[in-house]
């Protein structure tokens, strides 16, 4: 008769934790519709929505609470910028092109480092990624950066 207490406990455990996990949710949304600066760099938090970045005039208007990251002159054209703060890299693959991914490395979570020779590249365990696609150009990683959308407006670079 010693499974019978223990047994109802769990199921109510995973009840209380789902409960909790939806008003987290339910939070977590609240929290998007504000400035945005609660994105992080956690690449379920990257999907569904446009997976890749924009090019002058290619999205409608910004969704509200887009944040100026940089001016574009500041990312340079075959390269880009870490923006380690925001958790987010800004490339320019091809001029007046710009693309935006998780700054956070899709093998053990580390930061990416530094945007150099068409990769972004990560100091941990040197993992490279396309400054086009995200995707993975040399491992150990096996996972591609996940895409952050990013727009421009006049000649500033802005998250979202």
């Amino acid at each position: 008769m010693m499974h019978s207490p223990q047994e109802p406990a769990a199921p109510r455990r995973r009840t209380v934790i789902a409960a909790a996990g939806g008003a987290g949710l339910i939070a977590t949304l609240a929290a998007c519709g504000g400035s945005g600066s609660e994105t992080s760099g956690d690449p379920a938090s990257k999907e569904p929505r446009s997976s890749t970045g924009t090019t002058p005039g290619d999205e409608g208007a910004d969704p509200p609470g887009g944040q100026a990251l940089a001016k574009t002159s500041e990312i340079p054209m075959g390269g880009g910028k870490v923006f380690k703060e925001r958790k987010v890299v800004v490339t320019q693959p091809v001029k007046g092109r710009f693309k935006a991914f998780s700054a956070v490395c899709t093998h053990q979570g580390c930061l990416v480092g530094d945007v150099s020779n068409g990769t972004i590249n990560c100091p941990c365990h040197g993992s490279k990624y396309s400054i086009e696609d995200g995707s993975v150009r040399h491992g150990p990683s096996t996972r591609p950066l996940p895409a952050t959308q990013v727009s421009v407006q006049g000649d500033s670079v802005q998250l979202g």
